[in-house]
């Protein structure tokens, strides 16, 4: 989220948009019509690059819960600047809460980089991110930066999912002709092996993981100003949930969406869910409320629409890995605009701490013990 957030903010050519009100607002849950199941299936064409002429950023971001509580991200990130100039970044995020001499982040600018002929490969200068022919696995391999060598494979285990047609919200008065889009398309539970180098020291990794390829074609602090990402993985459950709320130029709306997974089977993609941050602290550096307490819920039906589904996690998040200055490294003329003029002060707050779920599928209830990681972000 945060190369993502901060790579939009450094396009930044004005200030805060005018109020077109909600109908300006498509949500991609509105694409499910009343008694419809949101459960699309991810084809070959939702998981090639869009690599779009005009302004906006695209990610691949593979989220890795392994045997050994190393918590891990890596990341890629392609931007476009108006259609004039467009870069790419490799980030890699990994976290162990009590051994911090195998911890590190690092985000590295790529040279050379560009997307393959089919759409599903991305590659750089000693960069490889491969998708298999039957669309199942990726192998990343990654020597960009010697502090975080990565040479990984995630196969997928339950079916991807995207919420209605294409996963897509779209931004304008004219549905037709939209000014702005916000794309996901996930795999909410995989299975990683493999081995990661951390400043010099290579770990074995195993374990689980979650795949989400996302495209942001508009400025983020007009598509958002708040945001709620959750992943949980248990020995036999996966939970995911992406949520934002529009600024008050789309009159403050929140987009929901999500997934239940047990083992290879997907028990739901959900719409009808909520992030609720149940106790808060104000910050003192910049006054946002800082989340203590969490109550996330997922709600909704089974692909065939004929078993129900529910699932919770809730509890405090004591464990805050890093509080994250999205601006700090914007350069300062943009900062000065963005902050200034469009009252954006953006940050983010990730968590990783223990947790439990409880999901009751159709007339089974049953609760299982895992991990989370989330995180809290707050634009304007």
């Amino acid at each position: 989220m945060l190369k993502w957030v901060q790579s939009g903010l450094s396009a930044v050519a004005g200030t805060a948009e005018p109020i077109y009100g909600p109908e300006a607002l498509h949500s991609v849950t509105k694409q499910v019509a009343e008694g419809e199941n949101p459960f699309s299936e991810v084809t070959k064409e939702d998981l090639e690059w869009r690599n779009l002429s005009y302004t906006n950023v695209e990610t691949q971001t593979f989220y890795l819960t392994t045997t050994t509580g190393h918590i891990c991200f890596v990341q890629v990130i392609l931007s476009n600047l108006a259609g004039i100039h467009t870069t790419a970044q490799f980030t890699c995020r990994i976290y162990h809460p009590d051994k911090p001499e195998e911890s590190v982040w690092t985000s590295t600018h790529l040279n050379e980089f560009q997307v393959s002929e089919n759409k599903l490969n991305f590659s750089a200068d000693n960069l490889s991110i491969q998708l298999s022919d039957d669309l199942k696995t990726y192998t990343i391999k990654s020597r960009v930066n010697d502090k975080s060598l990565v040479d990984i494979v995630i196969t997928r285990e339950a079916p991807g999912f995207k919420v209605g047609k294409d996963g897509t919200t779209k931004f304008g008065t004219d549905i037709q002709n939209p000014w702005g889009s916000m794309r996901h398309v996930f795999w909410p539970r995989a299975t990683v092996t493999g081995k990661i180098s951390v400043n010099g020291k290579e770990l074995e990794v195993s374990g689980h993981a979650m795949y989400v390829m996302a495209l942001q074609g508009m400025k983020p602090h007009h598509a958002a100003a708040r945001w709620n990402f959750v992943n949980f993985q248990g020995p036999t459950t996966s939970a995911v949930m992406m949520e934002f709320t529009t600024p008050p130029s789309y009159g403050s709306q929140t987009v929901n969406v999500g997934a239940i997974a047990r083992n290879d089977q997907l028990l739901g993609a959900t719409i009808f869910n909520s992030a609720e941050h149940t106790k808060v602290k104000s910050d003192d550096a910049n006054g946002w409320p800082e989340p203590t307490d969490i109550k996330f819920v997922w709600k909704g039906k089974s692909p065939d629409n004929a078993t129900e589904v529910e699932a919770t996690v809730e509890g405090s998040i004591p464990n805050l890995v890093e509080r994250v200055d999205v601006m700090a490294e914007i350069p300062a003329f943009v900062k000065k605009v963005v902050a200034g003029v469009a009252g954006t002060k953006p940050y983010i707050y990730q968590y990783s701490n223990p947790q439990s779920i409880k999901v009751t599928f159709g007339d089974e209830t049953y609760e299982e013990a895992g991990h989370m990681y989330n995180e809290a972000t707050f634009i304007c």
